[in-house]
C-alpha cells in the first residue's frame, strides 16, 4: 500500500511516500524483507525528491519524481524495474537509462511498466510474455525501449495489473492497445475504436476491468446531456446566432443563459444584444468561439493545442474557470521544445498557473534547447530576468 503526502517547510513542497503491508520482494522500500504494519516513509535514493506519481505491479513499486526522474524498487525478476539487470531492490534505485528524459507518467502492469516523457514520447519495460512491452516480440527487456515512435505525440498511458494488457492515447484521441488480449498475444500497438484508455481493459481484460459503468446496448433513450449535444449548432430550434469570421454558429439564450454568467448578463433587457437576432463576434476566432460555445453544451473541449491559446484567452475573459483548466491541460499535451516559452509567456499573462508551473518545469528540463529558440530571445527582457531567477534558484544552471 502507497500514500503520498505534503509538507510544506517554508516555502517549499515535498511529496513523500509512505508504503505498508507484505514485504517480501522488498516491495515496500525499507531495505529488508520484514513486512511492514504500518505506514513508513520511503527513504533512500527518493530522500529529499519531491514525488508526484507512484504506481504499483504485483510485488515491485515505482516513483515518479517532479523533475523527471523514475526510482523502482522490490521484485525484478522480469527487469520490471528498468536498472539493467534482474536482481531484486530492497530500496529505491534510479533509472538511469532515463537519464536525459523528463517522465510525465509512469504505468504498472502485472511485470511490466510504461513511461511517457513530457515530449510525447513512450518507453516500456519488464515482462513481454504476451507482448505487453509493444515492441513486436514477447522477450523481456530489462531496460526501458521506446515504443510507438512512429505514431503522433502519446499523451496518456495505461497497464492493466491482472492480464498483462497495455494502452495509450495520442493528441488526437485515438486510442491503441496491446498485450493480452482474450488469450492473444498481441506484440504491437493496434488501434481501436475506444475513446478512452480505460474502455479496453473493460472490454480486452480478462476479467473485465472498470472504474465506471460501461453499456454496450444500443439505446434510442438520450439523456438530457445527450439532447443537448446534439443541439448545438442546429438552425432548426436556436433562436439566436452568432456571427464570427463570416460563419453563423445556432444557439438557444436559454442554455446560455443557463451555462454562462457572461451571457446571463448579456441577456437581459437593458443590454442591446437582447433584442437582436444576430450578433458579431470580431475579438475571437471562429474555431475559439464555436469550440466555447460547444463547451457550454457538451462540457468538453475538442481543440488542437494550437488553438487552445485563444480559448484560454477567451475563458480568462470571460470568467470560464473550469473551461480554463481543461485548456490548460490541452496546451500542456501539445508542449515543445520550439513553443515552450511561447506558452511559459502565454500562461503568465492569462494568470493560468498550473499550465505556467509546468511550462516553467520543462523549459527548466529542456534549457539547453529551449534557450536556442527564437521564442526564447524574443520575450521581454523582465520575464526573461524573472524566469533565469527562478530558474538559478531551482538548480538549473549548476554544473
Amino acid at each position: 500500500m502507497y500514500y503520498l503526502t505534503n509538507e510544506k517547510p517554508q516555502c517549499w513542497i515535498f511529496a513523500l511516500v509512505f508504503a505498508w503491508g507484505y514485504n517480501n520482494c522488498g516491495q515496500i522500500g525499507s531495505g529488508s524483507t520484514a513486512n511492514q504494519p504500518h505506514p513508513r516513509k520511503v527513504t533512500g535514493s527518493l530522500q529529499g525528491k519531491t514525488a508526484v506519481g507512484i504506481t504499483c505491479g504485483q510485488t515491485s513499486s515505482m516513483a515518479l519524481a517532479n523533475n523527471g526522474e523514475v526510482y523502482g524498487w522490490g521484485y525484478n525478476g522480469n527487469g520490471q524495474l528498468g536498472i539493467g539487470n534482474n536482481g531484486n531492490q530492497l530500496t529505491p534505485c534510479r533509472l538511469t537509462a532515463l537519464q536525459g528524459l523528463c517522465v510525465h507518467q509512469i504505468a504498472s502492469g502485472y511485470g511490466h511498466c510504461l513511461a511517457l516523457t513530457d515530449e510525447g514520447l513512450l518507453y516500456a519495460w519488464g515482462a513481454n510474455t504476451y507482448g505487453q512491452l509493444g515492441n513486436g516480440n514477447k522477450s523481456n527487456h530489462l531496460s526501458p525501449v521506446q515504443i510507438m515512435a512512429d505514431k503522433e505525440r502519446i499523451v496518456e498511458v495505461a497497464a492493466c495489473h491482472s492480464t498483462h494488457t497495455s494502452a495509450a492515447k495520442t493528441q488526437s484521441g485515438q486510442v491503441y492497445m496491446w498485450g493480452q488480449c482474450r488469450g492473444q498475444a498481441i506484440v504491437l500497438p493496434h488501434l481501436t475504436h475506444f475513446a478512452n484508455t480505460d474502455d479496453v481493459f473493460a472490454c480486452f481484460a480478462t476479467p473485465s476491468v472498470m472504474w465506471r459503468l460501461m453499456s454496450m446496448e444500443h439505446d434510442d433513450f438520450m439523456t438530457v446531456a445527450e439532447s443537448l449535444r446534439k443541439e448545438f449548432d442546429s438552425p432548426e430550434t436556436a433562436d439566436l446566432k452568432f456571427s464570427v469570421d463570416g460563419k453563423c454558429i445556432h444557439v438557444h439564450k436559454a442554455v446560455l443563459k443557463i451555462r454562462c454568467e457572461h451571457f446571463r448578463s448579456m441577456f437581459r433587457s437593458q443590454w442591446t444584444e437582447d433584442q437582436q437576432d444576430v450578433i458579431e463576434i470580431g475579438q475571437f476566432s471562429y474555431p475559439v468561439y464555436r469550440s466555447f460555445l460547444q463547451f457550454l453544451y457538451t462540457d468538453a473541449v475538442d481543440l488542437p493545442p494550437e488553438d487552445a491559446i485563444g480559448l484560454l484567452d477567451l475563458a480568462t475573459s470571460y470568467c470560464e474557470n473550469r473551461l480554463k483548466r481543461l485548456c490548460q491541460q490541452i496546451i500542456m499535451r501539445g508542449i515543445t521544445v520550439e513553443n515552450a516559452f511561447t506558452l511559459l509567456s502565454a500562461a503568465i499573462r492569462y494568470d493560468a498557473e498550473d499550465l505556467e508551473e509546468f511550462c516553467f518545469r520543462f523549459c527548466v528540463n529542456h534549457l539547453t534547447q529551449v534557450t536556442q529558440t527564437g521564442a526564447f530571445w524574443q520575450v521581454d527582457g523582465a520575464m526573461l530576468k524573472e524566469f533565469i531567477s527562478r530558474a538559478s534558484r531551482c538548480g538549473a544552471f549548476k554544473n
